[in-house]
Formats: structure tokens, C-alpha cells, sequence
């Protein structure tokens, strides 16, 4: 197993970043950056390139209607470049919350175009030839009746350092694992509970691997949460920051019955708590939301606890086919977050 984390904002992202470089020095392998609708991850992601040495950086996620496929491979190859071939590709659809509201772009076939996005992204770095992708929901060149017919095949003047660059798929629905596992890398899971995870997602993650070409190595998957190393009512208080998140997603990320993160807490057996969470955040009633959100979810979705613990943790993770465990380390009293990072790669199976 490697060790990755997504990044922090909390205090700024130039503190972030400089966190990075000691996390990175403690062992760190992976470090993700998230855009949602806040500050673009790339401009971010190539800061960390300048700064670090060794660690991977990736995209977690950049969402496949805000750019043009062609524009996202583009990018992908750039800050390759600037790492010397340490990026990571991470993809996803968000939501129509984001997209339809904060974008404006309808919201429509994002197994389809999620599908059509790698295989374009595929062809630009593997650079054979002009790019001519005539798809369903993409056209390269567009065709003459769409556009002024001036369109013309080509080729990505740049040469990527690799052809091949690690693309991953934040995915949830079982049609979109299904395909993740089929075409993909890796996998971004959230709320991820590996002991209930072939129940919810194994079928799912069956079918795709049936259909998996034999040149990809098998599906690299990120997981974990929270990680505070340590006993007692500190180490509970460090697990009780996420119930806010967790009840964000549950309730929050996504209208009544197109919440795909409120789909996975029912799956999980979670049904009466995550429509109860659904209700009260959707009108408003946030801190009672966070109150439902169960106990037993919490722990189960971080590492919060003493060493032994933690280790149990990990092994879970690890049987679970988890390759990049992902740890958000919090410091208990004169603990650092790199330190965290270099115990838990002690602790890995």
C-alpha cells in the first residue's frame, strides 16, 4: 500500500503546499488536489510540481464538463511535464448542482462522456497521429455542418513525457464502477467503509474487470479518512470534525433522490438515518443533520485511534484492494501531520 492525502485548505494553500514538502519528506506518495467550484486545481498542482521532488500529484478531480477533452489532456501532459512524470489524472462528473449552477453546461451522459473523455485524453498523449475522434457526445474535427467546416485533424505539438499517464475516476452508481473498473486506472470512492465495500460495489467492480483490457494493470483504489493517532476523548473529538462532512454529502450534495452519496449511506444499511440526515440538511437544519449521522459510519470511514488500531485499520483497507490508503492527519498535542505520515507508512501491510 502507498500513502496519499488530499490536500488542506485550511490555512491557505501556500501553507499547504509547504506542509506537502515535509509530508513528502516523511513518506508521503500522493498528494490529491480537489476544484470543486473554488480556486482551478491546475494552477495549484503545477505550484506543487516547482516545490516537491518526489511525490505524485493528482487531480481529484477535475470535472469533465468544465473543459474540452482535448483541453484536459493537455493539461494532464503539462503538469507531467513539470513533475517529471508524477501526475495523476483524476476525473469525475461532480454534479448538476455544480455544473448546471455554477457552469451553466446541462448536465447529460456522464458515463458516456467520462468514457469518450479518457479515450480522447489516450490519444492525444500517445500522440500516433492527428486526433479524429468521432463519438457521441465529442467530435474532433467538429464535423462542417456544426461549425464554419474549417476544422482541422491534429496532433499535439508538445511531446508528453509519458503516453501514458495514471487516470483516475471519482465514481459511486454502480453502472459508473462498472466502467471505471472496465477503462480506468484508478478509483476515487468516497465515504468508503472497506469491510461493506464488496457488498455495495463488488458486482459492480466484477463486471468492469470482466471487461478489463489485459494492458492495464489492475485498478489502483483511494481510500480512508481522518487520521489521528492517539487514546481516549482527544482522539473521539478529532473523529466527531467529520461528522459535519459526512452529513454535507449525505444531505447536502445533491437534490431529494439525486444525491449519489445519500445512495451509498443506503446501501451501506444506513437507510432511515441517511433520509433522516437528507431532510433535516435540506431544510436547513444542519448541526441536527450531523447529529444522525451514526457512530458506527464515523468510524468506520477514518483512522482514529492507537497504533494497534490504526494497524487493524490499514489491514482492512489493504484486504479490501485498497493500494493508496488516504489519510487527512490531524497532531494531537506536540504531534506534526508529518510524523503521522511516517508512522502509519511504518504501519502499512
Amino acid at each position: 500500500m502507498k500513502i496519499s492525502t488530499m490536500l488542506s485548505y485550511a490555512g491557505g494553500f501556500k501553507q499547504a503546499a509547504a506542509e506537502v514538502v515535509e509530508l513528502e519528506k516523511a513518506g508521503l506518495d500522493l498528494v490529491w488536489v480537489a476544484e470543486a467550484y473554488g480556486f482551478d486545481s491546475p494552477s495549484l498542482m503545477g505550484y506543487l510540481a516547482g516545490l516537491t521532488q518526489s511525490v505524485e500529484i493528482g487531480a481529484a478531480i477535475i470535472p469533465i464538463y468544465t473543459r474540452t477533452p482535448t483541453l484536459i489532456a493537455m493539461t494532464a501532459a503539462g503538469i507531467d511535464a513539470l513533475s517529471d512524470g508524477r501526475f495523476h489524472l483524476g476525473l469525475g462528473a461532480s454534479g448538476p448542482q455544480v455544473i448546471e449552477g455554477f457552469h451553466g453546461i446541462p448536465y447529460s451522459a456522464p458515463l458516456g462522456r467520462t468514457r469518450e473523455v479518457i479515450d480522447i485524453c489516450r490519444e492525444v498523449w500517445r500522440r500516433e497521429g492527428p486526433l479524429d475522434h468521432q463519438g457521441k457526445h465529442y467530435s474532433m474535427p467538429l464535423p462542417s455542418d456544426q461549425g464554419t467546416g474549417l476544422g482541422k485533424a491534429l496532433k499535439i505539438i508538445s511531446h508528453p513525457v509519458r503516453s501514458e499517464i495514471p487516470v483516475w475516476v471519482a465514481s459511486l452508481g454502480e453502472k459508473n464502477v462498472a466502467m471505471t473498473a472496465e477503462i480506468a486506472d484508478g478509483w476515487i470512492p468516497l465515504l468508503f467503509i472497506p469491510e461493506r465495500a464488496n457488498d455495495v460495489w463488488g458486482n459492480a467492480l466484477k463486471e468492469g474487470n470482466a471487461k478489463r483490457d489485459s494492458s492495464l494493470d489492475p485498478l489502483m483504489i483511494t481510500a480512508g479518512g481522518v487520521l489521528a493517532i492517539g487514546e481516549g476523548d482527544d482522539v473521539i473529538a478529532i473523529r466527531e470534525r467529520s461528522r459535519p462532512m459526512v452529513a454535507l454529502y449525505v444531505g447536502g450534495m445533491g437534490a431529494k433522490g439525486k444525491n449519489f452519496y445519500n445512495d451509498v449511506a443506503c446501501r451501506y444499511g444506513f437507510e432511515k438515518e441517511a433520509e433522516e440526515i437528507q431532510d433535516l440538511y435540506l431544510s436547513g437544519k444542519k448541526q441536527e443533520a450531523a447529529a444522525l449521522v451514526p457512530d458506527e459510519m464515523l468510524e468506520l470511514t477514518t483512522l482514529c485511534g492507537p497504533k494497534g488500531y490504526i494497524k487493524e485499520r490499514l489491514a482492512a483497507f489493504d484486504a479490501a484492494g485498497v493500494t493508496h490508503v488516504q489519510v487527512h492527519p490531524v497532531p494531537l498535542g506536540d504531534q506534526t501531520a508529518a510524523e503521522l505520515v511516517s508512522t502509519v507508512k511504518d504501519l502499512l501491510p
